[in-house]
Order: C-alpha cells, then sequence, then structure tokens
C-alpha cells in the first residue's frame, strides 16, 4: 500500500510553548510534517527559501520582522509559496495588509485544532481559504475607514527596508542594533530613519512606535519579546 505523502509545514512562532504545541498537534494528527520552526520573522524567510514547505503557519507578531512583512519577502522571490497567517485577534489593519501583501489564509489562534488541520490541507492542495475570511481580505481595502466613516489616507507606503527598520526602531532597538541586524551601516541606518520621519512627518521615536503598531507593523508596545 502507498503510503500518503504528507503535508511539509513551515512553523513560524516566537513562543516557545505556542510552537511545542502546534508542533504536538500536527505531529499527532499524521497528515503533516514540520520542517523547521522559526523564531523570528527573519528566521522565518531563510527557512522558506532553503526549505521550500508547502504551507507556511506564520504568527503576525514575530519579532525582528512581523509576519506580514516576512511573508511579503517571501512571496517575492518565491511567489507560489503559501502562507496562513495567525494572530491573537483580526482588526481591519491587518486585513488589509494581509491582502496586500498576498496571504493565502488567516485563522485566529483561538480557532479549534480540527479548523486549523483542515485550513493546512485545503490550502495545501489549492482549495479556496474559508468564505469568511476570503470576503473580508477582498473587502479589505474597501473596509478600512476612520472613526468618521472617511477612508483612510495610503500616501505614505513604506518599502520592505523602510518597514524593516521601523519595527526594529520601535522593538527599541539602537542605530548600531539595527546596522548589525540588517547587515548596513550606521550611516544608512540613520539615512533610513531620518527618512521615514521625513517621510510620516513623524519626528521621535515614540511617534514612530505609535505609528508602527497603528500600521499593524507590531502589535503593541507591551506585547513586544526579549529573548
Amino acid at each position: 500500500m502507498i503510503s500518503k505523502k504528507k503535508i511539509s509545514v513551515l512553523l513560524a512562532e516566537d513562543h516557545g510553548i505556542v510552537r511545542q504545541g502546534l508542533c504536538a498537534l500536527l505531529n499527532t494528527d499524521g497528515n503533516f510534517m514540520i520542517v523547521g520552526e522559526a523564531r523570528t520573522g527573519r528566521e522565518a524567510v531563510e527557512m522558506a527559501r532553503t526549505l521550500a514547505p508547502d504551507v507556511i503557519l506564520m504568527d503576525i507578531a514575530m519579532p525582528v520582522l512581523n509576519g506580514l512583512e516576512a511573508t511579503r519577502q517571501i512571496l517575492a522571490v518565491k511567489p507560489a509559496a503559501k502562507v496562513i497567517i495567525l494572530s491573537a485577534h483580526c482588526d481591519d489593519v491587518y486585513v488589509e495588509r494581509m491582502n496586500e501583501v498576498g496571504v493565502v489564509g488567516f485563522l485566529e489562534k483561538q480557532t479549534s485544532a480540527e479548523v486549523l488541520t483542515r485550513a493546512i490541507q485545503q490550502i495545501a492542495a489549492g482549495g479556496p481559504i474559508s468564505a469568511v475570511i476570503a470576503k473580508r481580505l477582498r473587502a479589505g481595502i474597501e473596509g478600512q475607514r476612520d472613526r468618521n466613516g472617511l477612508r483612510k489616507p495610503h500616501g505614505n507606503r513604506l518599502t520592505s527596508r523602510e518597514t524593516e527598520v521601523l519595527q526594529l526602531v520601535a522593538e527599541g532597538s539602537a542605530n548600531k542594533t539595527v546596522a548589525a541586524e540588517l547587515k548596513i551601516s550606521i550611516k544608512t541606518v540613520e539615512k533610513h530613519r531620518q527618512h521615514l520621519m521625513d517621510k510620516l512627518d513623524i519626528h521621535d521615536t515614540a511617534g514612530l512606535t505609535r505609528y508602527a503598531i497603528a500600521a499593524g507593523i507590531i502589535e503593541s508596545a507591551v506585547q513586544l519579546k526579549v529573548y
């Protein structure tokens, strides 16, 4: 009897206990094979390039490089990659950014094990994502309105590198640390930082941090991880 090929999964989740739980769940199911475990968005990008998993299960609130930016970088080099975003909640700002980067699926962390495994199998097979999430993703951009019912402005789009710098700055990294992480000079970091402030018309680190939270680049200042 020919055994059924298991679905290879790259798991990107920075909380060790959550990652272990997901690994145990998927391994117990028997239809999946965990090929890699990433603790940061940067690790997820590198592992996705080298391991080419069938499905990438990506936490949205990853340190160093958030899940959405990691997804954007993965899809830039592997357009056929299938990424399912995991989040503790689903604010509209995240739905819009998922729509922009090309996420194929979204699940809230409160979802059941049955829904999770079914979603991975469905997406690995090239099937559609759930109707509810598909509708929200399609409506993501149109649904972004401020408290007055007006369309939110989108004039200050950040580049991938600017987003990387912004996240690291918002997480409290000094210029020297940002330079080491991105493998660029401190002077280049300073230029990116100044360009961010000019583009966003924000002139202090606290303001950049608030912007990063509002834009869904980090979830909140109190949820930043240190490890």
